[in-house]
């Protein structure tokens, strides 16, 4: 391609998604002499696509599912009737203006820190976008990920294959969606639109449903899914074809039994994979994973000793807003102090699941205690009997909380249960805190509230690490002393 122009810059920024922006503005702290390169459109995957449209179709359906069961309460709502163009149309208006805030923001930056167009490694420090050549002292790769659909859909269904993207775009909603993949973002969509009056099946290759470790809580939480939402798990060969304007799913299981159903839509969530594919990465001297993604260290988020800086996303770490704006603010800072790279500690894990019940892993999980060889035991709670959750119907689920044996600290905890998002953020502070069980267990708890469930697993844990007194059977207003 012919250049036209050449641009020399400090730092060179691909992607201005949610990573890239949070890098912009720590790059500034440096330097003024940077550039933000975006191919696509402004606006990050979380307001487009992402957390923001899928929580108001969520808010959607757990008003219809609220309004349905209302009767459990002596409440009496008549039948309950969905407009499936009303719903979307607040879905794709709420949408619009959340996007609206990040293109209004980053339309205010200098036009000579922007520009439009792929950027394409020529080398280590130039980038090819468009007609212009970039020459860059330091280089942050922010751009993002997509969803990961076999070829062979695309192929036999044609427009009839959609990823959660295309989703919130509906002008109505559908009568029927097989939905592929029991991962968070499938399961998040099917639960939505199961409740909002669509025929959906979840379709899964394995037996896990969400993102928890816990042997326990897993066997829970496909108890819990499977009671209201159709499943069909432990799939070993899934066979789309198209007949028409319908989807026809075939599902072999593993024990070999066959079924078949007929869909209007295949919603593909099958995972997704970082962009780098057309990066022109083969042109570097950058050293490359399994996926293609430079390797990097989470810490500093430099890619081995060259000044060249990975975030959000793309590491196809821990997909996560927060967690891209860590890696933003990370790579930004590191790439315009450079070489002056400095490592930052990260934040305590903490992922939400927007299910009903709620889903949440806060600190680490089980799964890593157990690779990482750590002695740990297990405190236990069921909300089936909690106060809190039995007054609001809805007490289903369980928390699990992790101590290290010897000390007394607080790992981590998983959850399937009634206020998860808000439990999950606790939990996750006294994680990073490096809180004892004690010292959690000396924290004020109201009553009643579904928290208390917090303090008879703590109880329960300290009595399994032998720092205290066999927990109070079926205690529901005890107070701190009990």
């Amino acid at each position: 391609m012919e250049t036209s122009a050449i641009i020399d810059t400090d730092v060179a920024i691909i992607g201005a998604g949610t990573a890239g922006m949070s890098a912009y503005r720590a790059v500034l702290a440096h330097t003024r002499r940077v550039l933000l390169i975006e191919s696509g459109h402004y606006g990050t995957t979380c307001a487009r696509v992402g957390c923001m449209p899928s929580k108001l179709l969520i808010a959607a359906a757990d008003a219809a599912h609220s309004a349905a069961g209302a009767a459990r309460f002596g409440v009496s709502v008549g039948s309950v009737e969905i407009d499936g163009r009303a719903v979307m149309a607040r879905v794709r208006s709420e949408r619009d203006r959340f996007v609206g805030f990040v293109i209004d923001a980053v339309q205010q930056w200098p036009a000579e820190h922007r520009l439009v167009g792929h950027a394409r490694f020529i080398d280590d420090a130039t980038l090819q976008v468009g007609s212009t050549l970039v020459r860059a002292a330091r280089i942050v790769i922010a751009t993002g990920s997509r969803p990961s659909v076999p070829e062979t859909w695309r192929t036999a269904l044609g427009d009839r294959v959609i990823v959660n993207d295309d989703v919130f775009d509906w002008g109505d909603l559908p009568k029927s969606v097989a939905v592929v993949g029991a991962g968070v973002i499938g399961l998040e969509l099917a639960q939505a639109l199961h409740r909002l009056g669509v025929r959906v099946r979840l379709y899964g290759r394995g037996t896990m449903v969400g993102p928890l470790t816990d042997p326990e809580l897993q066997a829970q939480t496909r108890h819990l899914f499977a009671a209201e939402l159709p499943m069909t798990l432990n799939v070993a060969r899934l066979e789309p074809r198209r007949e028409g304007d319908t989807v026809v799913v075939r599902a072999t299981a593993g024990d070999g039994t066959m079924t078949e159903e007929r869909f209007e839509w295949l919603l593909a969530a099958t995972g997704r994979k970082p962009n780098v594919d057309r990066l022109g990465l083969e042109n570097t001297t950058l050293p490359l994973d399994r996926e293609g993604v430079p390797v990097y260290d989470r810490r500093s988020a430099q890619v081995t000793q060259r000044p060249i800086f990975i975030a959000g996303d793309v590491s196809d770490d821990r997909t996560l807003l927060h967690e891209a704006a860590d890696e933003g603010r990370i790579a930004g800072d590191n790439a315009g102090r450079y070489p002056d790279v400095r490592m930052r500690p990260r934040r305590a894990p903490l992922a939400v699941v927007f299910s009903d019940p709620q889903i949440a892993l806060a600190g680490a999980s089980h799964a890593e205690l157990n690779a990482a060889g750590i002695t740990f035991l297990t405190g236990r709670v069921s909300f089936s009997d909690q106060g809190r959750s039995r007054v609001m119907g809805e007490n289903r689920g369980a928390l699990h909380l992790y101590g290290e044996a010897g000390t007394g600290r607080f790992l981590g905890a998983e959850m399937v249960g009634p206020a998860a998002e808000h439990v999950g953020h606790l939990l996750s502070w006294s994680a990073q805190r490096g809180d004892t069980v004690q010292q959690m267990l000396d924290s004020p708890f109201y009553h009643p509230v579904v928290e208390e469930g917090v303090r008879t697993a703590l109880r329960d844990l300290q009595h399994q690490l032998h720092l205290g007194l066999m927990p109070v059977e079926r205690c529901l207003d005890c107070g701190p002393g009990a």
